[in-house]
Parts: structure tokens; sequence; C-alpha cells
């Protein structure tokens, strides 16, 4: 008895709360460095880069001219700058909703039903290790007027397509497209299958018993149920498509005549070609906060329909 009143006598209570407390302050103690490293290297150091976006610095002398706003009033002057932007929004919105699309269709492709599930699923995601500039230079090969394309296309007495599709103004953007598209929808297939995996076998069976159709299964149960795979597949797509480069550069340069520039090739040139670290940075300043609203703005939407579900 004497043990069991001195456990419950208020100073053992309030050394228990103690104890807790401090128990429940541990974890923080240890992310605390990890987030001033994060926030010191990445957003501290980037907040204080944006500042040469309003200089006319060249990279080389010890001092930047403040210059206010006239490298973003140039920006919106100069027509290559304005195309770069079209460019990168029409590249990413095609490259979103195809790559999603494929990526959906070949996760219930390669959900439950063929056997060799395991295989595909790896040769299909297989491009999304492989390292972009490596892939970009197949593709270049396989696009140019004596590489495999137009071979096959002379093969097929379909001669009058054949064309260096690198080099040709009206296709040199979706060559990039197609990189892109072949290179991440084995991610965004995967994401849906691990939502895929995560729905009961059981409501789809028991909607089929019920006579339900395969489409309307897939619109009422199979669909709602991967909302929060859709959120993150969609949004990852589209930071990785409003940011491409390696694709770009490797492929196409930005030519023929600026035709498949985009804003990150556009700050690459500006920046280390033409020395202009002022105005490449108040480019790369428009891109971020570009990738910024859009992916917050997609993400806030997604998650409302997520809610709504």
């Amino acid at each position: 008895m004497s043990t069991v009143s001195e456990t419950t006598t208020p100073a053992a209570r309030a050394t228990r709360r103690a104890s807790r407390r401090r128990s429940g302050r541990a974890p923080w103690l240890w992310v605390v460095p990890a987030v001033v490293v994060v926030l010191a290297l990445r957003y501290v150091a980037t907040g204080a880069g944006a500042w040469y976006a309003f200089t006319d610095w060249d990279g080389i002398s010890t001092h930047a001219r403040f210059v206010g706003l006239d490298n973003f009033r140039e920006i919106l002057r100069d027509s290559a700058s304005r195309g770069a932007l079209e460019h990168t929004l029409e590249l990413a919105f095609a490259f979103v909703v195809v790559a999603n699309v494929i990526g959906l269709a070949l996760a219930l492709a390669l959900n439950r039903t063929v056997k060799t599930r395991g295989l595909l699923r790896a040769l299909f995601f297989a491009p999304v290790v492989m390292s972009s500039l490596a892939v970009s230079y197949i593709w270049q090969f396989i696009f140019s007027y004596s590489g495999p394309l137009n071979g096959g296309l002379g093969k097929v007495g379909l001669d009058s397509l054949k064309r260096g599709w690198t080099g040709d103004p009206r296709w040199a953007l979706w060559t990039i497209f197609v990189v892109l598209v072949w290179q991440f929808v084995g991610l965004s297939m995967v994401m849906y299958l691990a939502g895929l995996q995560g729905i009961p076998e059981e409501l789809d069976e028991a909607s089929a018993v019920d006579g339900a159709s395969t489409w309307r299964r897939f619109r009422k149960i199979t669909l709602p149920l991967l909302a929060p795979a859709i959120t993150v597949s969609v949004t990852l797509s589209t930071i990785y498509g409003l940011g491409v480069f390696d694709q770009v550069f490797a492929l196409t340069g930005g030519g023929p005549v600026d035709a498949s520039e985009t804003l990150a090739t556009q700050i690459y040139k500006q920046t280390f070609a033409f020395g202009r670290f002022g105005y490449g940075t108040a480019v790369s300043l428009i891109l971020t906060v570009l990738i910024t609203v859009l992916a917050l703005a997609q993400l806030a939407i997604l998650r409302v329909r997520e809610s709504r579900l």
C-alpha cells in the first residue's frame, strides 16, 4: 500500500509529467540541425541569390549595379524569352496530361491480371532510373534523318514523312515531349500502382456482382480511391515538366531558331553563354515563382477534390 501511495503523490505525478515533456522535446532537438542546414543552404541562399535579379551583374566583377525591374521589363519585351515561356507552359501541359493518362492505363493493365506483370513493370520503370542526358542522346540518334525512325518510315512506304525531326521548327518541341513522356511514364505508373494496391478487391468484385460495368466501376470506385495518387503524380509531373532542361539541351539546344527554347535553357544561355548573370537570375526567379504557384494551386485544387470524393 505504501508503494501505491508513493506513486500517486503530487510530486510523483509532476515528475512523470516533466519526464514526458522532456521526451517529447527530444525528437525536435534532433530535427533542428537538419532544418537549419536546409534553410541555410537552400532557402536563405536562394533568397540571397534572388537579389541579383535586380542587378546587371556579369558574374565576374566584384560589384553589381542595382537596376530595379529593368531585367523583368526586358524579359517582357524580348520575343525569345516570351517564346520560351510559351513553350514551357505548352510542353508542361501536354506532358502532364499524356504522361498521367498513359501511366494510369499501364497501372490498370499491370495491376493484377497479367502473369508477366513483374517483368513488364520493371521494363516500363527502367527509363526512370536512366540518365536524362544519356536517354536524350539516344533519342537524338533515333530522330536524326538517317536514324531508325526515318528508316522505318521508308520501309513502309512513307518516305514523304521523313525529316530531320529535331531540326524541324514544327516538330522540335514535340520530340522533347516524346522523350519526356517515355522517361517519366514509368514513375507515374508506379505511383498509380501503389494506389491501386490499396484498393480492396472486394469492392470491385461486389460491384461486378451487382451488375456494374467495367467503366462504371472505374469511375465510381477506382478513380475516387486513386485521388491521393493522382494528386502526387500530377503535382510531380507539373514540377518536372516546367523545369525540364536536360532533354532540351541534348536534343535541340533550344533550336532551331528558338523553336524549342524553354525558360530553363534561357537561364543557362543568358547566364553562362552570354555572361548576363543578373538577367539569367531574373528568368530563373520567374521560373521558380511559376513552378511554385502552379504546383501549389494544383495541389490545393486536387486536395479539395479528394475531400469531396
